[in-house]
């Protein structure tokens, strides 16, 4: 059963920084992707940043320039520096995870969300 437990939300002003952090757990063989979505009230949930393990990063223009993702050095976390915060960046925030579970298995994992509210 594979686990992704997001932390580091919260409530902060414009301008300022969160960092986001995901630790993955369970029985995982290797992790293709990492990455956060973030989903706003009344929208569709949008892809903010991710990382696909020997490829590179990929950011939403929105984004690009404010925010970082990096992975941990033990390869099971990933995390999301937020510089600059705006208010359109309240949502709540989804890890998410393409993982292999083994040789011929891999799927999509999410975990529950942690809610950012930037105030004006």
């Amino acid at each position: 059963q594979v686990q992704l437990v997001e932390s580091g939300g919260g409530l902060v002003q414009a301008g300022g920084s969160l960092r986001l952090s995901c630790a993955t757990s369970g029985s995982i063989f290797s992790t293709n992707a990492m990455g956060w979505y973030r989903q706003a009230p009344g929208k569709q949930r949008e892809l903010v940043a991710l990382i696909i393990s020997d490829v590179g990063t990929n950011y939403a223009d929105s984004v690009k320039g404010r925010f970082t993702i990096s992975r941990g050095n033990a390869k099971n976390t990933v995390y999301l520096q937020m510089n600059s915060l705006k208010p359109e960046d309240t949502a709540v925030y989804y890890c998410y995870a393409n993982i292999r579970i083994d040789y011929a298995r891999s799927g999509d994992y999410w975990g529950q969300g942690t809610q950012v509210t930037v105030s004006s």
